[in-house]
């Protein structure tokens, strides 16, 4: 059964359905320095955000589908205060469109002097079940971000008004966000190092081969930890996977 939002209108289906349990469960639980390296792995060398952090330290772990919105620089004759008294102004209406477990992407082209939001409409998109929030430009109202429970990921904090700066021109069409291309639909993954951007296709494998490789380093770390030098361990020689395998078979038989 869909749940239906808290204003009484229907919240739809959650964005990451498409992914198997497993798989978000993964998705959920490894780190972004992971990700990257199994993007790499397949030839993604740009995938990472970089410069962005997260607002409140309480929630750095972010997951969900990227909903997309563009800016282009302001302009004097078009942006000016009384466009927010229009309810379909694009800001606002982007933001009453962002769904259960989607993550509101702001491509701001990486200028910060002037806010993308404030804390009322990202307290908005948390009551739409919204899963976060990135931004390459900033938040305004800063000590409301940092209490609210939700996952925001922006280049800093300005007072200014996105209109001194950001003219809002579409959503959901392919953004750059940090330099990094993002698509509506891709999945949004952010932890204490940053946010990485996944292609949507490619989630799945992602995620479960990210999964694999973070239990072979918590048994690598496991060796270190125990006094053992890098040769051999890190990468693991074939006789070092052969215990790892080894060991991962006995804990499953033990359960």
């Amino acid at each position: 059964m869909r749940a239906p939002q808290k204003d009484g209108h229907d919240m739809g289906t959650d964005a990451l359905s498409f992914l198997t349990p497993k798989a978000r469960q993964a998705l959920d639980f490894a780190s972004t320095a992971t990700l990257t390296t199994q993007l790499l792995d397949r030839g993604l060398r740009n995938t990472f955000l970089h410069g962005l952090t997260h607002a409140n330290p309480r929630q750095p772990r972010l997951l969900g589908e990227a909903f997309t919105l563009r800016c282009i620089p302001a302009r004097e004759d078009l942006d000016v205060l009384s466009v927010f008294r229009d309810y379909d102004h694009p800001q606002r209406k982007a933001v009453e469109s962002v769904g259960p477990g989607q993550v509101l992407v702001v491509d701001a082209r990486g200028k910060s002097r002037a806010a993308s939001l404030g804390h009322i409409l990202a307290t908005r998109i948390k009551m739409r079940g919204g899963a976060g929030i990135v931004t390459d430009g900033s938040v305004r109202d800063m000590a409301g971000f940092e209490k609210l429970e939700l996952p925001v990921f922006t280049a800093g904090a300005s007072a200014t008004t996105n209109l001194a700066l950001h003219h809002v021109v579409d959503m959901q069409v392919p953004i750059g966000c940090a330099e990094v291309a993002v698509y509506p639909g891709d999945i949004m993954v952010g932890d204490r190092d940053g946010v990485v951007c996944i292609p949507r296709g490619l989630a799945e494998e992602i995620a479960l081969d990210a999964m694999e490789q973070e239990r072979l380093e918590e048994f690598i770390l496991e060796v270190i930890e125990g006094g053992s030098p890098l040769r051999g361990t890190y990468p693991p020689s074939p006789e070092t996977l052969e215990r790892y395998h080894r060991l991962r078979e006995e804990r499953e038989r033990s359960r």
